[in-house]
């Protein structure tokens, strides 16, 4: 259940958290389901690090996740996530992507970055861009929670991101089965895991508006056996169909 609350700060301030949307048994099944997705990747041949992103192997990111487990298809229609997606983007949105990072002991810290400017031009007016993320295990600043810049969903361009902006960096802080709530403006970075025995597993649902092209093209990803099998509302979030985002777009 969201309040009206979380849903205020995320407009206010950017950020919110959502505890307690899976409990602790659903909780460590996609945990559990997760390992096994990032097994089934590796068999496909898709790699489990992303050199250009992390700088060392301690991180392990799993990538289309939708067509690795059915869970994944549940949680990025969760109707949690959807509520507060929408408070933010609108009835109006697109999934844009769904990923994994594993933080695992020794894993270091990625580039500085708001996901809204990796995907839309200067200047960031309005929110275009939200993550929903998950955590699978409680995240704090010791095993890499992810670090953000209080109030820097209101950076306009990237010249508004001030020189000391590592110094500003605070941790989400969250227990196991919560999401946290991320507009896509905000400017953040993974933590470092500086723990000796303990992961950080977080996935990243990724919505934009409705006119944006999404990261991921889902036809192409995608296997027919999973595209036969999705309903029509996450068809149409993911674009699957012949008029693509074209019907929300002109309805916006």
């Amino acid at each position: 259940m969201v309040t009206s609350e979380q849903l205020g700060q995320l407009a206010r301030d950017g950020w919110c958290v959502v505890p307690d949307v899976l409990d602790p048994a659903e909780t460590a099944d996609v945990l559990d389901r997760l390992w096994a997705a990032a097994d089934a990747s590796r068999r496909k041949g898709v790699p489990t690090r992303y050199e250009v992103l992390d700088p060392n192997e301690h991180n392990v990111r799993v990538f289309g996740l939708l067509e690795l487990d059915e869970v994944f298809r549940q949680l990025i229609q969760h109707p949690t996530a959807l509520e507060v997606v929408r408070s933010l983007l609108g009835e109006y949105f697109m999934i844009s992507n769904f990923t994994a990072n594993i933080a695992r002991p020794g894993s270091r810290s990625m580039s500085l970055h708001s996901d809204q400017s990796l995907v839309v031009p200067e200047p960031w007016h309005q929110p275009w861009a939200l993550n929903i993320i998950w955590c699978l295990n409680d995240v704090y600043f010791e095993n890499g929670a992810t670090l953000f810049i209080p109030g820097s969903h209101e950076y306009v361009r990237k010249a508004d991101v001030p020189k000391d902006a590592l110094d500003r960096l605070q941790p989400f802080v969250a227990k196991a089965g919560s999401i946290v709530a991320m507009d896509g403006r905000v400017w953040h970075t993974s933590g470092a895991n500086i723990t000796e025995d303990q992961d950080r597993a977080l996935l990243f649902g990724y919505y934009s508006s409705a006119f944006l092209r999404p990261q991921v093209n889902w036809n192409a990803v995608l296997s027919p056996q999973v595209q036969s099998i999705v309903g029509p509302d996450l068809r149409r979030w993911l674009g699957l169909d012949a008029d693509a985002n074209t019907g929300l777009a002109a309805a916006l």
